[in-house]
């Protein structure tokens, strides 16, 4: 086990939930991470305990993704979710078979007073989503929680520690979600609960004093809340030996620029060059409407202007990377296919010119990014950044990309997120902005026809941006920020609302 911090490990079988169960563990303050379920079990050994998550599989398939039996022979102990409750079953002994009636949802759920791991539980609502369930408990196993179509809820082993639940006690579906895994983390594992933001704040600082002493580091930063915090927590451990290259390409949202180069310039004192860099990308994008060209044209023109202006610094020891745990996770960790490849993950190509990267945020969730964010002192408004694409505003305008729709959607952009401010939503939704849909309509301006454009707003909850679900705003929102873009930005006729959530749409429209 890497340091010496007291680890829960989550053992990912696939399942959608992998990273809301360790957030959840890291919220109750114990630090936990993700490993593939093929992990050597030899690798696990020294953990207090060990979650086992959810799949999409049948554990009596030939191909059903299993661990090693010898986990369990690590005397630490156990807990399974879902498909995890069934592969300890299966691996210790058991019996899983399909349900005559597979549960879905919110299910009432009955525990046993016995149980630690239900300990002051009472009976209540839980997230079930399976079609098979444990047919024969394993030896020394009793059935410690009942559905009505699931007789073996729950079941545990006391005396060796392992628990297993069919039902989903990580999602906020489950009401006593928390509390069955803080009795697992504290009563069960022994956990004392030493994980915080403000010693890992600390900690990272002074680390990186000792890494980086006689080091000059060099920081792509973006403004947003990943390459921001980075580079501040480098910032506190060198001061101007740290330089940040911030290249905008002109395709920010509203005065963005001008913000992050205020904030990190003069509120902090970092050594920041700003690259103007907006003509030359509206240059290689003109007359480019499809989607992935735009994306791969951004992101080679970005290397480029990043290139030239590190080349102009001299030799430069290290590289500062925003990358976060999602990031890593994202790019393979688990059981299940690659999410999406991450370009700040799988180390650097061997003429890149640095000895290696500084990832101070490698082992964060993005959550825990903005509360290190806030101790660091950055500005609410940049630490609640809303998340912004690589490519920017041009995979929000549908078709062709010039300085004039550029500025239309950014005038757009800016009303409808200051009406969701002003409607206190700010922090209640988890993305939000508008698109610029390439579609015409006829309208009514004063006495006249007129043929413009129509701006799309988008917002969605989510709690892992792989699914998403529409919100539901107030109409009298919707209403006014509707009013101000027609009236207020040039060239707009026409406001819709995106219904849509995801799957089967993405949560960005290109």
């Amino acid at each position: 086990m890497p340091e010496t911090r007291e680890t829960v490990l989550v053992l990912d079988f696939g399942g959608q939930y992998a990273q809301l169960i360790a957030r959840r563990v890291r919220e109750l303050n114990v630090y936990c991470e993700i490993r593939p379920c093929h992990t050597p079990p030899e690798q696990l050994a020294g953990c207090k305990g060990i979650i086992f998550t959810g799949g999409p599989g049948s554990v009596y398939q030939p191909d059903a993704p299993l661990c090693s039996p010898q986990v369990f022979q690590l005397g630490v102990p156990v807990l399974g979710i879902c498909y995890g409750a069934q592969v300890m079953a299966q691996l210790l002994g058991g019996q899983v078979a399909p349900t005559a009636a597979p549960e879905f949802g919110e299910t009432p759920v009955s525990f046993s007073k016995e149980s630690g791991l239900f300990a002051g539980i009472p009976d209540s609502i839980c997230w079930m989503s399976h079609n098979d369930a444990v047919a024969q408990l394993p030896q020394g196993f009793v059935s410690s929680a009942a559905s009505q179509g699931c007789p073996v809820a729950a079941m545990e082993d006391p005396e060796r520690k392992f628990y297993a639940v069919q039902f989903h006690p990580e999602v906020g579906h489950t009401e006593h979600g928390d509390a069955m895994l803080r009795n697992f983390l504290y009563h069960i594992c022994g956990c004392r609960g030493e994980w915080e933001m403000g010693s890992f704040t600390q900690q990272t600082v002074e680390a990186l004093k000792e890494r980086l002493k006689g080091k000059r580091v060099l920081c792509g930063l973006s403004g947003g809340v990943d390459s921001s915090v980075a580079a501040m927590l480098v910032h506190r451990a060198i001061g101007r030996d740290l330089t940040c290259i911030f290249v905008d390409h002109g395709l920010l949202r509203k005065d963005e620029g001008d913000l992050v180069e205020e904030v990190f310039t003069r509120e902090f004192d970092m050594n920041i060059i700003r690259v103007n860099a907006g003509p030359r990308f509206l240059a290689k994008l003109a007359g480019v409407t499809e989607p992935e060209q735009k994306r791969k044209i951004i992101g080679e023109e970005f290397i480029r202007v990043f290139e030239e202006e590190s080349a102009k610094l001299g030799k430069m020891d290290l590289l500062c990377q925003g990358t976060i745990y999602p990031d890593v996770v994202e790019s393979g960790t688990g059981q299940a296919a690659v999410i999406k490849s991450h370009h700040n993950v799988g180390g650097l190509p061997e003429d890149i010119g640095f000895e290696g990267l500084v990832e101070p945020l490698r082992d964060l969730f993005k959550d825990e990014v903005r509360r290190v964010g806030l101790e660091l002192g950055i500005p609410q408004q940049l630490v609640w950044r809303q998340p912004f694409p690589g490519p920017g505003l041009a995979v929000r305008i549908i078709g062709e990309i010039t300085a004039q729709r550029v500025k239309t959607l950014q005038e757009a952009d800016a009303i409808f997120r200051e009406e969701v401010a002003n409607f206190g939503l700010e922090r209640e939704i988890g993305q939000y902005f508008a698109v610029l849909t390439g579609t015409k309509s006829v309208g009514v301006m004063g006495d006249g026809r007129s043929y413009g454009e129509t701006i799309a707003l988008r917002a969605v909850n989510t709690t892992d941006f792989m699914t998403a679900d529409w919100v539901h705003l107030p109409y009298e929102l919707l209403g006014k920020a509707s009013n101000r873009i027609v009236n207020q930005v040039a060239g707009v006729t026409r406001v819709v609302y995106d219904v849509t959530s995801k799957p089967p749409a993405t949560i960005e429209w290109e």
